[in-house]
């Protein structure tokens, strides 16, 4: 029975875990550097946290549930789900929390991974990264110091009161644009620091009315229905991302619509804030309360970029100083970096980062050449613009549970062929040509600007990628 470690305890190492202990494969266990599960959703805490996506498909296949109050779920309602499922399925025995993973090395010779940790080596046969894409906080580089208080918004520091204060936000992406109209309703003024301006569709988020929620638990296949309409409204969006020129103007379209009428009075603030590149290039954001706010008497968006931050306050490139008591960094994560600066090395002592010296990539996101038995959830290009991470995950589950079958099975180690591993990124990449994601700059691009974030694709032809292994596409090393 080979070991599985399982680095990072959020919903791709929770998909991992299930569905290995599912069919047999027991010997698991789930290391995680923080003080408890649920990766993204433990740490973002701040005002206003949720996902934009609607919660029955933002949720596991296998975990249904009927009692979601409103469409998109909140930090809490995530984080409750997930301690729900960890309790059903019993992770909690298997889950080490405050296990801080630093390195993994390949012993050639036993055919096994040596784990370093923040409470010492173990040893595994196979070994799941699951700490995915949005977990290391990034920082702008900017000269000078501030005096003031600050944080980034995933480290919100709640016994912090900003009520009467003069606050900056620095950053206006997908974290932002909800804290920033929870901001405003406590602060005495909001500074609002915007480099590039976002494509906005709707999202109220109410609760559900009640006749709405006694539909939801009491007709059958109601919540089904739901949510395999919701998986192909994904599907469009993603439609229009890929053919920008027909589809997309028409999505875009709907936005600029949607936007015009959110800043409807305000021409001169529409003009500063409104996108210059195609519909779908960044990640479309969905809020039906961000633009409003920043229309506030008690809100300033700021486009001029910024040159310092001096001890009062932030300062523009037109030397005007912002003068602020708090300066909040909504500048989002280090994407592109994936696991490091964990250790990664594989076999003749090559490491990771050294492989992806070019640019991140990996077979279906998953399996790197040279690194036997090794196994990236959220990986290269594994990210969606149109749909929901969770399918992504469970299939990825799926995929990474048949090769440790394989591995079991063969009594042998599994890598994934190079030709095969190159073969596919190749066409992969292709696939970005003429799509909306090659027309603009993005956190979806390294800093050589090769996609290394997203699927080019649909979450269907993932599902269906991945549904069966293919042992011809791996080698299998055995004990000499």
């Amino acid at each position: 029975m080979p070991n599985v470690l399982i680095v990072g305890a959020g919903f791709g190492g929770i998909a991992a875990a299930i569905e290995l202990r599912r069919h047999g494969l027991t010997d698991v266990r789930i290391l995680e550097k923080a003080g408890g599960f649920g990766g993204t959703w433990l740490h973002n805490t701040y005002p206003g946290a949720a996902c934009d996506v609607p919660s029955h498909l933002y949720s596991f296949s296998f975990a249904q549930r009927r009692d979601w109050v409103r469409l998109c779920p909140t930090q809490p309602d995530i984080l409750g789900y997930l301690g729900e499922v960890v309790t059903e399925h019993g992770l909690e025995e298997i889950i080490e929390t405050g296990t801080h993973v630093t390195a993994c090395r390949w012993d050639g010779d036993t055919r096994r991974w040596t784990v370093e940790t923040s409470r010492g080596e173990r040893s595994a046969d196979a070994v799941i990264v699951a700490t995915g894409q949005l977990h290391q906080p990034t920082f702008p580089r900017l000269a000078g110091e501030f005096s003031g208080h600050s944080f980034h918004s995933a480290e919100w520091e709640h016994g912090y009161d900003l009520r009467g204060k003069r606050v900056a936000v620095i950053g206006t992406g997908a974290s932002a644009v909800q804290f920033v109209p929870e901001v405003a309703e406590q602060a005495a003024h909001t500074t609002v620091f915007q480099r590039t301006g976002n494509w906005f569709l709707p999202r109220r988020n109410r609760a559900y009315p009640a006749p709405y929620r006694w539909l939801i638990r009491n007709v059958p296949g109601f919540q089904a229905a739901r949510r395999r309409s919701w998986f192909w409204i994904g599907e469009g969006l993603t439609f229009a991302i890929r053919h920008p020129r027909t589809v997309g103007r028409l999505y875009g379209l709907y936005s600029w619509l949607f936007m015009r009428r959110q800043l409807k009075g305000h021409p001169e603030l529409r003009e500063r804030v409104w996108p210059d590149y195609t519909f779908g290039c960044k990640r479309v954001l969905f809020s039906s309360s961000y633009l409003p706010t920043l229309a506030r008497d008690d809100v300033e968006v700021v486009t001029e970029p910024i040159e310092r931050l001096a001890p009062e306050g932030v300062v523009g490139r037109d030397g005007r100083v912002h003068a602020v008591d708090c300066v909040i960094y909504g500048t989002g994560f280090r994407t592109t970096d994936f696991m490091f600066p964990m250790e990664i090395t594989g076999t003749g002592g090559r490491s990771l980062q050294d492989a992806w010296a070019g640019g991140a990539h990996a077979h279906l996101g998953m399996t790197v050449p040279g690194f036997p038995s090794l196994y990236v959830m959220y990986g290269p290009n594994t990210n969606t613009s149109g749909g929901s991470i969770i399918t992504y995950h469970e299939a990825q589950a799926g995929y990474i549970r048949q090769a440790i079958e394989l591995q079991r099975d063969r009594d042998a180690a599994l890598t994934v062929r190079a030709g095969v591993e190159a073969s596919s990124d190749r066409a992969l990449q292709e696939r970005f040509t003429g799509t909306a994601w090659t027309q603009c700059n993005s956190w979806y691009r390294d800093d050589s600007g090769r996609i290394v974030t997203n699927w080019p694709g649909y979450m269907r032809e993932y599902i269906d990628r991945t549904r069966e292994l293919d042992p011809g596409d791996f080698e299998l090393l055995r004990a000499s």
